[in-house]
């Protein structure tokens, strides 16, 4: 190619060049939804299963939550999967061609630019073809993209520039309507290269740059694009001041792409992305280009020539994400939609294990709590059960009514300090016994000589009472606090499992990823 060529021309014959090879991807698009499968599978085998729990106690209820949270995630991923037919359908559309979207806020001058290059190719001699989507199919239309200071697109319109290039142009980025901006979202998939324009009244907005990390962590090329680069400046006519419109300095336009790229890596950083992954900003002005004639000169003043030479420089890059674009559309899916769930349910089973741990801690405390607030009930209903009894000397009855007690005290207990957890009903319950020996003595006292009964003497009777409740009191305590237990440390157990399934299925993911993406490093 002559010495002399300009970037737009060199860029024009770039695209004509073009092409097209095909990846066998058929191997990782299978993996990827085997990851998704197996994934599934274990969500529902390693559901949080809080039966030993009563179903009002918080832990049952943090455990529902993160099982229902990721029952209605699973019954979304088709949903959102199929959301993204419609971009999925466009891209099979343009198979044979490489697509830039056209991305930023709106009123950052997309549609301006859109239309200045489809200019420029209709003026190196190539087909220039519009087109709209209407209800997922592509209309042709004659029409140029409108241009103005307000939000002029309300869908998803497109240029075909020659035979292997199509830009297309999204309502704004942060639009004024949410379904403009829904719509702008929608079809980052469809391309396979992204112009992020920022307007030079406002560049490198901080939402501008979050949607601008989105796209790099997806791994296609992006280039930051300063638009309406120009200024009024005043002369003096006929003795009157006139403003009017000129390009940019050199030095204000560098000024100005070295604070868009120093606060886009900032940002990129903080989303710990790599910086590599940003190409330097371009500052242009369509008006300008088109007010000074369009010649060499004006495109290269109005900073044509340096977008062009950028634009070259992800060509490659941009051809290379196609090859691996349906396995990328699957990706994105599985990241942003799947994987960001299993992310939202970190956070709970965290509080859910700390949780867990409190309560198990408590336990030992609790114990020592039950035991003296069962003993204090019991102890003191002793006395009138003996003197109840002393005529009948029925140490039996006595044992039964300790033993009614023990189990109604315990059973209060068990309320007061274990609510959260579920008892069986067929515990053992307390059972008072006497040894043989042991029952209603006699009071003797000699009077003349001779043995008198006196009187009732419960000295050992009562300490033997005393000795089986305080058995049984500590088989049942330990008994229940063992229960609750089990069931804390089962329910803790079983969280870390599900978040050790939700952490081995994050890596096996990146591993894919980086699997996928190696081609591209």
């Amino acid at each position: 190619m002559k010495a002399d060529t300009s970037h737009e021309q060199r860029f024009i014959a770039e695209i004509d060049a073009f092409t097209f090879l095909d990846r066998d991807l058929r191997e990782i698009l299978g993996r990827l939804d085997d990851w998704l499968a197996h994934l599934k599978v274990d969500l529902d085998v390693h559901r949080l299963v809080y039966a030993a729990f009563n179903e009002s106690s918080a832990p049952a209820r943090q455990a529902e939550a993160i099982n229902s949270d990721l029952r209605l995630a699973v019954s979304m991923w088709s949903y959102q999967w199929a959301c993204l037919e419609a971009a999925r359908t466009l891209a099979d559309a343009f198979d044979d061609k490489a697509v830039l979207l056209v991305f930023g806020k709106f009123n950052a001058g997309k549609s301006s630019l859109c239309n200045f290059l489809a200019e420029r190719f209709a003026a190196q001699g190539k087909a220039v073809r519009s087109f709209h989507l209407d209800s997922g199919s592509i209309v042709e239309t004659s029409e140029r993209f409108g241009e103005g200071v307000t939000e002029t697109t309300a869908r998803l319109q497109g240029v075909v520039l020659g035979d292997k290039l199509v830009l297309l142009d999204t309502p704004g980025l942060h639009s004024v309507t949410p379904e403009n901006a829904l719509l702008a979202r929608r079809f980052t998939d469809s391309a396979d290269g992204v112009l992020w324009l920022t307007s030079s009244a406002s560049p490198g907005q901080v939402q501008e740059l979050e949607e601008l990390t989105r796209e790099l962590n997806r791994a296609k090329p992006l280039l930051p694009v300063i638009t309406r680069s120009d200024l009024y400046e005043e002369d003096e006519i006929d003795g009157e001041l006139v403003k009017h419109l000129s390009n940019k300095t050199a030095q204000n336009r560098a000024q100005q792409e070295r604070d868009v790229t120093a606060r886009a890596e900032e940002k990129v950083r903080t989303m710990g992305l790599s910086v590599a992954q940003l190409k330097a900003p371009v500052s242009i002005s369509v008006h300008m280009a088109r007010e000074q004639g369009m010649t060499q000169a004006a495109m290269e003043q109005a900073g044509f020539e340096r977008l062009y030479a950028a634009l070259l420089t992800i060509a490659e890059p941009a051809l290379a994400y196609k090859r691996r674009k349906p396995a990328e559309t699957l990706l994105h899916h599985l990241e942003e939609n799947v994987l960001s769930t299993l992310r939202n349910q970190k956070l709970p089973l965290v509080e859910l294990k700390a949780s867990l741990q409190s309560s198990l801690d408590r336990l030992e405390r609790q114990q020592e709590q039950m035991i003296s607030a069962v003993w204090r009930t019991v102890l003191q209903t002793l006395p009138d059960l003996l003197e109840e009894h002393a005529v009948t000397r029925d140490g039996e009855a006595i044992c039964d009514s300790l033993s009614r007690s023990v189990n109604s005290a315990l059973f209060s207990a068990k309320q007061a300090y274990l609510s959260d957890c579920e008892f069986v009903q067929d515990e053992v319950p307390a059972q008072i016994d006497l040894k043989q020996d042991v029952g209603f003595d006699n009071l003797v006292i000699e009077v003349g000589g001779a043995p008198k009964v006196m009187g009732v003497d419960y000295f050992r009777l009562y300490a033997e009472l005393e000795k089986q409740i305080r058995i049984q009191l500590f088989r049942l305590v330990e008994a229940a606090i063992d229960t609750c237990r089990a069931s804390i440390t089962g329910l803790i157990e079983a969280a870390a499992r599900m978040d050790a399934i939700l952490r081995t299925h994050e890596k096996k993911l990146a591993d894919l990823k980086a699997e996928l993406r190696l081609e591209a490093t």
